[in-house]
């Protein structure tokens, strides 16, 4: 296979939610790959331990994709040597309240996880895109989920916000079908990360129970794999969707 044109030693990453689970298991791997990669979620103090312990090619970067001004403003408040990312990694997600009948849920919690899930994707790919064009090289990955092909009881606006992120990535992979950057979006069935106990309310037992109830699990790891797997094909291939799911799960 013709080596990738993206995971070239030096080049830059990206990667939101990246202080735990997917987001950071993903952002080792692309060290690991020999990238520069910036950890970006809002827990400063944690990003700061987590660089520390990996070394100069991983930076702290506090972040909230669901702050409009912060994150338009990110290249600017990046580090000038940091500012050409090459791979976007839009990993930051929410389901708080989520699990629950529609009704019976809060609509400021539903309204949380449509700003994080859809609104900071897009804000976060707008912030990043121009400069891929700029330079003629870039790769984009989305974070989506099983969920946005298929629905489930209690989990309606989750579900919405994964659909969306599947039809805006299909749409920038239309808008820039004609330009040289790739987009792909990785479809994760369950994975088991705190991702459960920010659910509910940080709540481990039941996050605990909830994992415990299913078959088989992924690893973050595994998701880290397939994305991986997407950047490091040569330039003229785009794998424009991973779905990853645990063996036997229908």
């Amino acid at each position: 296979m013709t080596e990738s044109d993206t995971l070239q030693p030096g080049r830059i990453a990206l990667v939101t939610g990246a202080s735990s689970g997917l987001g950071l298991a993903t952002a080792d791997g692309l060290l690991d790959s020999g990238l520069k990669v910036i950890f970006a979620a809002r827990n400063q103090e944690r990003l700061e331990r987590l660089c520390a312990e990996r070394g100069p090619n991983a930076l702290a970067f506090s972040l909230d994709v669901t702050d409009g001004a912060a994150v338009a403003g990110l290249l600017d408040a990046l580090p000038e040597t940091w500012r050409e990312i090459d791979v976007l990694v839009a990993n930051a997600g929410s389901d708080v309240g989520g699990r629950q009948r529609f009704d019976e849920g809060a609509v400021a919690d539903w309204s949380s996880t449509i700003e994080t899930n859809v609104n900071g994707v897009v804000r976060v790919c707008h912030a990043v895109i121009p400069g891929m064009l700029a330079r003629g090289r870039g790769h984009v990955v989305t974070i989506g989920s099983i969920a946005g092909l298929s629905t489930y009881a209690g989990g309606v606006i989750y579900s919405a916000s994964k659909y969306a992120v599947r039809a805006f990535t299909e749409g920038l992979r239309k808008d820039y079908k004609q330009d040289p950057i790739r987009i792909t979006e990785i479809l994760p069935g369950l994975v088991r990360t705190g991702f459960a106990a920010a659910r509910f309310g940080g709540d481990q037992d039941k996050a605990a129970e909830f994992y415990d109830s299913f078959p088989a699990a992924l690893t973050p790891e595994d998701i880290a794999a397939a994305t991986l797997f997407a950047l490091e094909q040569p330039q003229h291939v785009n794998i424009a969707q991973i779905v990853v799911t645990p063996t036997g799960d229908k």
